[in-house]
C-alpha cells in the first residue's frame, strides 16, 4: 500500500507539548496509538518496525513521545503509569479532531510499561478504543483497571522472557474482555531474535484487523 504520508506532529494540551511521528496510508482503516516502554519513544526501532507493518496493512499510526526530554529524565515520571495513561488519552483526543483521523476507531500497541498505560487508558475510555496489543508488556501495571478493559486484548510475551511471561499470565486472569496470551518461540524481552518481531507485527495486525473495523462493519460482523 502506498503511503501518503508520515509526518512529524506536536499534540499540546494540559500543560505540555509531545512531539510524535504520524503516518498515514491511502483510506486509512484505524488509527494505532503507541505507547513505549520505560526510557523508549516515538525513534523506537521496533516499533517504528511495527508500525511500518501496520501502515501496510492500512492503518494510520501515531508514535508518540509520552514525556517531554524533562520528564524523560525523571525515572519517577517513566514509570508514573498514571501520567503515561493521560498523556495516551490526549493523544487519542487529539486524533478525534484531526481531520485525516477524526472519523476513525483508534486501537493501542503497547511496550513493556506502555502496556499497562495502553490498559489502563482503554478502561477508563472504554468507548475510544476498539482493541489492544501488547509487546513483552506489563499488563499488570494497569492494576485495578484490568477488570474494567473491554476492549478485545492480545498480550504478546516472548518464550525466553520468563518473569514477564508470569506477569502476563497473572493480568490475563484479571482480564474480562475477549483476551488472548501468545508466547512466541525463541523470543526475548526485546524480540531482537531473527522473524521474532516480524512475527509480533503480523499478529498485531491480525488482532486490529479482526477487533478494529468500522463501527458499522463490527456490528453486522457480530451479529453473524
Amino acid at each position: 500500500m502506498r503511503m501518503e504520508n508520515i509526518s512529524q506532529i506536536t499534540i499540546t494540551g494540559d500543560g505540555i507539548a509531545l512531539d510524535g511521528i504520524l503516518g498515514l496510508p491511502e483510506q486509512p482503516k484505524g488509527a494505532i496509538v503507541f505507547a513505549h516502554g520505560s526510557g523508549s519513544g516515538r525513534f523506537s526501532p521496533r516499533n517504528q518496525f511495527v508500525a511500518r507493518i501496520l501502515e501496510a496493512g492500512g492503518f494510520a499510526t501515531l508514535l508518540l513521545d509520552l514525556l517531554s526530554p524533562d520528564e524523560a529524565d525523571d525515572r519517577r515520571k517513566i514509570f508514573d503509569i498514571d501520567l503515561l495513561a493521560d498523556r495516551l488519552l490526549l493523544a487519542q483526543s487529539w486524533l478525534q479532531t484531526h481531520t485525516p483521523t477524526r472519523d476513525l476507531r483508534t486501537g493501542y500497541f503497547g511496550a513493556s510499561t506502555g502496556a499497562g498505560a495502553a490498559l489502563q487508558a482503554a478502561a477508563r475510555e472504554p468507548d475510544a478504543v476498539g482493541a489492544v496489543v501488547s509487546r513483552g508488556g506489563r499488563p499488570d501495571l494497569a492494576g485495578p483497571y484490568l477488570s474494567r478493559v473491554t476492549a478485545p486484548t492480545l498480550l504478546l510475551v516472548g518464550g525466553e522472557d520468563g518473569p514477564v511471561i508470569g506477569m502476563n499470565e497473572e493480568a490475563l486472569g484479571q482480564l474480562t474482555c475477549h483476551k488472548r496470551l501468545m508466547i512466541i518461540p525463541g523470543a526475548t524481552h526485546l524480540f531482537e531474535e531473527p522473524g521474532t518481531l516480524d512475527q509480533v507485527a503480523h499478529e498485531a495486525l491480525s488482532w486490529f484487523s479482526r477487533y478494529l473495523p468500522p463501527a458499522s462493519r463490527q456490528a453486522k460482523e457480530f451479529l453473524q
